[in-house]
């Protein structure tokens, strides 16, 4: 039998969830601190034989006073130990790891080119991320792992595998210290292929913030009483029948048609602004399967097969598609439009509804986990128009660059000309990538955390849910990276002393992608079961 939730516990739960992650870790450090004190506290509060009124005659209300008392100079010990805490009942020194905590995280995006729910549920990212509050030991790259070999000993014959062709380049670096443990040609740029997808979300949550959201809204013209759909580019818009948490057309139409009831509308001329953007819609690649036209208004990625990841037939002209439904929705809400056409809303044009998409964080874990290119060129071009550049390919390519070279990391021979790593022209060097990673993981830096937290998970979640199903299933998080001769991974990975590592794998002159994944998968492994102090 299920027994449904109290709604103030359904309310509170969410927060009680985050508190308790928060937490715990600490609690549990600072009770096993106590315990000798709490201990002494209980011997002293045990109530002594001779004072009882007769043997076997203890009262109810006497075990239930000596539990209580107990119990609570049990808490007060921990309370003590584990430092001050706040009004809301969280430790104050705990708030901003909370915060970051609070994205999302491990959550099961569904498989590539399959609806959503299929795959197993991941494991938590929190275990992955708690190493970095953990102590900072040195690293001596020379110290022998358990199997009685260096790492880089370990890691040379499986990167010198045939199957990774004939360039190939590689880093690892420890998280929390950022000292580099191996290194072959790490500093050589090379095609990343969709690597370059974590030098977008790092470049687009540094610009805008994870907090952000992309709205599309519906404005009237005062004067003429056009009706102007503006995309915003939102590239989670959906107009399917369940919106499962991203904006949807659906009510934005319904909201609409609403605001247009009131005032007494029931005829309008539709149109569609989607001048956002700038700059060839189509990416050099041409018509393919693995982009739609990049358009600030879209719907559902302008897909005509029912998917929600992979490759997929798209519309060639996702605003007019949008806009199209949008007509059709209001509609069915009783208001007659007109053909939509191409336009451009007024600066006196008055709102009559909006729909914002979930925050940048949660987009960004998306479009990581499912390796997404439409989402990725979004974000290039909002990361280009907040810093000042065209919302362009160009634009986004020369804006990702600056934000990256304003984070410190290290840019010489990186060379941006999309966000999705689509174009063959991209180079990244495994420095850079390992760098991206480690920036990420900083403490100090918990807006960046969704870059980890998006990560496919081996044998779970997105390209990673069918590999490793044999090996580091659950412990090795990476995105990665195929484009024909290339193969790339780059990720991070729970070693043997479980310590985080940070790794980047790059090869190109590839002839077979399963044995060059293969190869990679394996090195990715070993590094998971091998201690690299």
């Amino acid at each position: 039998m299920v027994v449904p939730e109290l709604r103030p516990w359904q309310a509170a739960r969410p927060q009680v969830e985050r508190i308790a992650n928060a937490v715990r870790p600490r609690l549990a450090r600072a009770g096993a601190a106590a315990r000798p004190r709490v201990a002494r506290l209980a011997r002293a509060l045990r109530p002594r034989t001779p004072r009882l009124p007769r043997p076997g005659a203890v009262r109810t209300w006497q075990y239930t006073a000596g539990a209580a008392t107990a119990g609570l100079a049990l808490a007060a010990g921990v309370v003590t130990a584990a430092g001050p805490w706040d009004a809301n009942g969280q430790r104050t020194a705990e708030r901003d790891r909370a915060v970051a905590l609070e994205q999302p995280g491990g959550a099961d995006h569904g498989r590539s080119g399959t609806t959503a729910g299929t795959a197993r549920p991941a494991p938590s990212a929190a275990p992955v991320l708690v190493g970095l509050d953990g102590p900072v030991a040195a690293v001596d790259t020379k110290k022998a792992a358990p199997d009685g070999k260096p790492l880089s000993d370990v890691l040379k014959p499986l990167l010198g595998a045939p199957a990774l062709g004939g360039t190939r380049a590689a880093a690892v670096v420890d998280v929390a210290t950022g000292k580099r443990l191996y290194d072959t040609d790490a500093d050589e740029a090379l095609t990343p292929a969709s690597t370059t997808k974590i030098a977008t979300a790092v470049a687009a949550l540094s610009a805008l913030g994870p907090d952000h959201r992309f709205t599309t809204r519906a404005a009237i013209e005062g004067d003429t009483g056009e009706l102007v759909l503006v995309g915003g580019g939102d590239p989670t818009l959906t107009a399917r029948g369940r919106s499962d948490g991203w904006a949807s057309l659906r009510d934005l139409a319904a909201h609409t048609a609403q605001a247009l009831h009131r005032r007494g509308i029931r005829k309008v001329t539709l149109s569609y602004d989607t001048t956002l953007y700038s700059g060839p819609q189509l990416h050099p690649i041409g018509v393919n399967d693995n982009l739609a036209p990049v358009s600030p208004l879209i719907a559902d990625e302008g897909r005509t097969d029912g998917s929600s990841s992979g490759p997929a037939p798209r519309v060639s002209d996702p605003a007019k598609d949008a806009a199209s439904k949008f007509a059709a929705f209001l509609k069915d809400a009783g208001i007659t439009t007109t053909l939509p056409g191409p336009s451009k809303a007024g600066t006196r044009a008055q709102t009559l509804a909006t729909v914002a998409s979930p925050p940048l964080s949660d987009i960004v874990e998306r479009m990581l986990t499912n390796s997404d290119n439409d989402i990725a060129e979004a974000l290039a071009r909002q990361t280009a128009l907040t810093s000042g550049q065209p919302g362009s390919f160009a634009g986004g390519a020369k804006a990702i660059a600056a934000r990256l070279t304003k984070l410190g990391l290290p840019m010489s021979g990186a060379s941006f000309h999309d966000g999705s790593g689509l174009d063959r022209d991209d180079r990244l060097t495994a420095g850079l990538l390992t760098g991206l990673l480690v920036t990420a993981g900083d403490p100090a830096r918990p807006g960046l955390r969704p870059v980890l937290t998006g990560l496919p998970v081996a044998g779970f979640t997105g390209t990673l849910a069918d590999r490793y199903t044999d090996s580091a299933a659950g412990v090795v998080r990476a995105k990665t990276g195929t484009l024909t001769g290339v193969n790339t991974l780059a990720g991070t990975v729970v070693d043997a002393d479980g310590r985080l590592l940070a790794f980047a794998f790059m090869a190109s002159g590839t002839t077979d992608p399963l044995a060059a994944e293969s190869a990679l998968d394996k090195a990715a492994t070993a590094l998971a079961s091998c201690g690299c102090r």
